[in-house]
């Protein structure tokens, strides 16, 4: 089994050693020092809080905002809602997949980019959109999104 450092998750497991339902900040928590819920880190949660892992993994599939495996350091979101549908927000989706050889709930072997589709970014009037990070971009084609995405390949200066 992996080692894992828990000293980023010992903190906050002793602040709410006494409360009750005190599960997910736990887990957010964790999530942020470990940037997802590393399977060590459940375990020693688990054995902790004296709960099942399975409880765990329940709560953290449950809620999108944990996850279970690393994410790159740039999460690209394509909408797939109603009005980007319309749009053809498929051939963006298409256009990540061609450009970073990654599928859809995927993170690039060199864990630049997690790829995911949703279903509404709240942003019809400019569809189709895609959300890289907080950054919006809207009205795209497939050739205006990969030159977007190249500029996130570039390190920052």
């Amino acid at each position: 089994m992996e080692v894992i450092d828990t000293s980023k998750v010992e903190k906050v497991l002793e602040k709410y050693k006494d409360t009750r339902g005190a599960l997910i900040p736990i887990l957010q928590a964790a999530q942020v020092g470990y940037g997802y819920l590393p399977e060590p880190i459940i375990d020693f949660i688990a054995e902790r809080l004296k709960i099942s892992t399975n409880e765990i993994i329940g709560v953290a599939t449950f809620y999108a905002q944990f996850h279970l495996k690393p994410r790159g350091q740039h999460i690209i979101k394509v909408c797939c809602g109603t009005a980007c549908h319309v749009k053809n927000a498929k051939s963006l989706s298409v256009k990540v997949h061609e450009k970073l050889k990654i599928n859809v709930n995927e993170t690039s072997k060199d864990k630049l980019f997690t790829f995911e589709e949703v279903s509404c970014l709240g942003a019809c009037g400019i569809a189709p959109v895609v959300v890289i990070d907080e950054d919006v971009h809207g009205e795209l084609s497939p050739d205006k999104l990969g030159g977007i995405l190249d500029k996130y390949k570039k390190p920052a200066v």
